[in-house]
């Protein structure tokens, strides 16, 4: 009877008769996910793929190990006795209106030339960058030949097997879909919503889907994503932080005029995010720029009038006949009352 193999790594199925030591390629280490990396403490290899560090190939060879690893003890939770709330609300509610529209003749136009800010360049994304380069270097290698080479694992998530030869293709993929999901301490695929708090248990968790396997990754191109981002202001200048982790400077810029700032930026090799804002007040570009750390980008923009601005972004200006209709709104509403 087939046992399962709980080694890190590992997660096949084998015959306790016939296992011997070397059988096994598993991990001995524990994963480590730092600075957007992941990997395994026992050897050196790292990626920003969730899926290609769970198809990493063991570093070590031994026996297959059939004991379930315990699952970690809960703190107990002490229950504690219901306070009344007040539902009053304990602060003051400020309502800051849109700015009065600034003459036509005092705001420059949006028309503007858009100029590109200058970039500077922390040490701290030049380490993380160069740290990318070479992981991405080692995997470019073994993508180049169109041969697939004996050992290459599976690009499926959740499918432990490797390619041994032409018979490997007619094998069906037992394979996750999905996506990883970590959330309060579970930890599933989004495909079949087994949870467990376990990581050990997570990994080896049998796929919900059979198909076929992928030996090479496809390049999807980069993906236009959103990120986080909010802003805050001195009596000078304006900053606004996007919160990337390590963003390409050679493809990456932020260009502004006057009056419009204009955000494209691509970090993590692959994702895209690109943002316009019609500014609140107006700047002087010639005294503004762009720093990048491994961890955010910071647009820092140089106010041409020491004002306050009651937002980044201006709202749209409100039409004559849009006025009209909110005042036979407002007109209707009296009568009827």
């Amino acid at each position: 009877m087939s046992q399962l193999c709980y080694n890190r790594g590992c997660g096949q199925r084998f015959d306790a008769e016939q296992n011997y030591d070397g059988a096994c390629t598993y991990h001995p280490g524990v994963p480590v996910f730092h600075d957007a990396l992941k990997g395994w403490s026992c050897c050196k290899r790292r990626t920003t793929d969730f899926s290609d560090f769970l198809s990493i190939a063991g570093c070590t060879k031994g026996l297959h190990n059939s004991e379930k690893p315990p699952e970690p003890i809960k703190p107990e939770v002490k229950s504690t006795e219901k306070k009344e709330v007040d539902l009053k609300p304990k602060c003051h509610e400020y309502v800051i209106q849109a700015p009065k529209q600034i003459p036509s003749f005092n705001r420059p136009s949006a028309d503007e030339p858009m100029k590109r800010l200058q970039s500077k360049i922390s040490p701290s994304l030049k380490q993380a960058l160069e740290k990318l380069t070479l992981n991405n270097k080692e995997a470019s290698k073994e993508e180049e030949s169109d041969e697939i080479k004996p050992g290459t694992s599976c690009k499926n998530s959740g499918c432990s097997k490797s390619y041994v030869g032409p018979e490997s293709n007619e094998e069906k993929c037992v394979h996750h879909p999905g996506v990883p999901i970590f959330h309060e301490g579970m930890k599933y695929w989004s495909c079949c919503k087994r949870k467990t708090s376990d990581f050990d248990n997570f990994l080896a968790q049998e796929g919900c889907t059979r198909g076929t396997h992928v030996w090479t990754k496809k390049d999807s191109g980069k993906k236009v994503v959103s990120c986080r981002h909010d802003w805050h202001q001195t009596g000078s200048q304006v900053t606004v932080s996007v919160y990337a982790k390590n963003t390409v400077p050679e493809l990456s810029f932020v260009e502004a005029n006057s009056t419009v700032l204009n955000m494209h930026i691509v970090f993590e090799s692959e994702k895209e995010f690109q943002l316009k804002v019609n500014l609140w007040g107006v700047i002087d570009v010639f005294k503004s720029y762009v720093t990048m750390t491994a961890t955010k980008v910071e647009i820092i923009m140089k106010k041409a009038e020491p004002v306050l601005w009651a937002k980044l972004d201006l709202p749209p200006p409100i039409s004559v006949q849009n006025e009209k209709d909110n005042q036979k709104n407002e007109e209707t509403c009296e009568e009827l009352d």
